[in-house]
């Protein structure tokens, strides 16, 4: 049996752009022969896509850092690197994306074959034909691939079913969901039987279907953590309808209005939203001795708090009588509710804003003496400086008096032979 997974946080790394080349041409016949590198491919994103056929985050258990490829690097004779291909994850319908740094809502995966770029893979670098000019035709500069964005992410899953089954263990869900469609969920006579949502396709004739899930595990304090808690509440989010069992045999002293009140509260203590879906009353194992006179009593109490007579569908999911008038109720009720609810309007798009009083670096000094620069975009600028050549480390150099570092460490009171270092370069200041 398949093991059911509803939560997994996963780290992603995009692929880092392949490395551009310094190269000249080296031709019979051609005595001064130009700059001939090419630039290096993208490195590949990593993309979330969902699969109809997945209903568990179970691959992501064990497995939770994914790499996409790096891009190639380029080659002489103007030939550009290969771009890299994409990483693809196939995840269940009903997957919820978050960003672990601000635990920010950023997709809601729900249709088959919709996909979600989670991370860019890194652009290439410049070969050395891109950085002739007139005064400088033949240059020894190449740029190394930019580097893939880096994330970590907290995937959940709500299954996507139309109609929830709600009630107290063992009043007879799965017995329920296993005669109105082909699921064979575990039954046994002790509380807890389902440790997992299951989930059944009742069909009523011709285009005439809708999913139904068993919801379990839900007790007084569920909304708090207690039984199965969290872990199953959020499942109920996705459904239009709800089917809330109760068991009129009032087996072990149990009270049918009170059960049911304690399992609306845990509701609604989880989410205020859970009042507005229709919800069907149904009084389950009505074959049973003195169950006609414990759903009088429940229609008594039920009337004495609410001002009116409930509406409730007398059933035995054993014999399976009224089951039928059951599933065309909920059929009916189905067409009047609204759609699947999604969270659309809760997704937070990433946004990119010209931010002036932002630092394009930070700089500070250790105990030791030594002066470290730090910040993101001086880190990209480090990783893409190819090293090997003088002339890139020339125009390295360039670019940073040009953001204005060197002046600031001079002004901090940076000295020559002043230890200086940026990202995982380490060099002596010169003044």
């Amino acid at each position: 049996m398949t093991t059911f997974i509803d939560e997994a946080t996963i780290e992603i790394f995009a692929g880092d752009g392949g490395n551009g080349m310094v190269a000249f041409r080296r031709e019979k016949y051609v005595p001064a022969g130009g700059p001939a590198g090419g630039d290096g491919g993208r490195g590949g994103d990593v993309i979330l896509k969902v699969d109809e056929g997945l209903n568990t985050l179970i691959d992501f258990r064990y497995k939770r850092h994914f790499k996409a490829e790096r891009g190639e690097n380029g080659k002489s004779k103007n030939m550009n690197g290969r771009g890299a291909e994409d990483l693809v994850i196939t995840v269940p319908p009903g997957t919820l994306v978050y960003d672990t740094a601000t635990d920010a809502l950023v997709g809601d995966l729900t249709e088959e074959g919709q996909t979600m770029r989670l991370a860019k893979g890194g652009r290439g670098g410049r070969g050395n034909t891109r950085f002739a000019t007139h005064r400088n035709p033949a240059p020894e500069i190449a740029e190394n691939g930019e580097p893939g964005e880096i994330k970590k992410i907290r995937l959940e899953l709500q299954v996507l079913a139309d109609v929830g089954l709600l009630g107290y263990p063992s009043v007879g869900k799965s017995t329920l969901l296993s005669i109105i469609s082909a699921a064979k969920p575990k039954i046994a006579d002790y509380p807890f039987t389902t440790l997992t949502p299951n989930i059944g396709v009742v069909s009523l004739g011709y285009d005439r279907n809708f999913v139904v899930a068993d919801i379990p595990g839900l007790i007084e304090g569920a909304s708090e953590g207690v039984g199965l808690g969290h872990d199953f509440l959020r499942h109920i989010r996705r459904t239009r309808v709800l089917l809330h069992l109760i068991d009129v045999n009032a087996g072990e002293g149990r009270d049918p209005f009170t059960d049911f009140e304690t399992i609306n509260e845990e509701l609604f203590s989880y989410d205020e939203k859970l009042k507005e879906k229709p919800q069907l009353i149904v009084a389950n194992k009505m074959d049973l001795p003195d169950a006609v006179d414990n759903l009088e009593l429940f229609k008594m109490e039920y009337e004495e708090k609410y001002g009116e007579r409930p509406h409730v569908y007398e059933i035995s999911a054993a014999t399976t009588h009224g089951v039928n008038d059951l599933m065309l109720a909920t059929e009916k009720a189905l067409l009047e509710a609204p759609e699947v609810p999604s969270y659309e309007e809760e997704i937070q798009h990433t946004t990119y804003t010209l931010d002036d009083d932002a630092p394009a670096y930070e700089i500070s000094r250790e105990p030791d003496g030594t002066w470290l620069v730090t910040g993101e975009d001086l880190a990209r600028l480090v990783k893409m400086t190819n090293l090997e050549h003088e002339e890139s480390i020339r125009r390295f150099s360039r670019q940073l008096k040009t953001m204005g570092i060197e002046g600031d460490l001079r002004e901090k009171g940076a000295k020559d032979g002043d230890t200086v270092i940026l990202d995982n370069i380490i060099f002596e200041f010169s003044d």
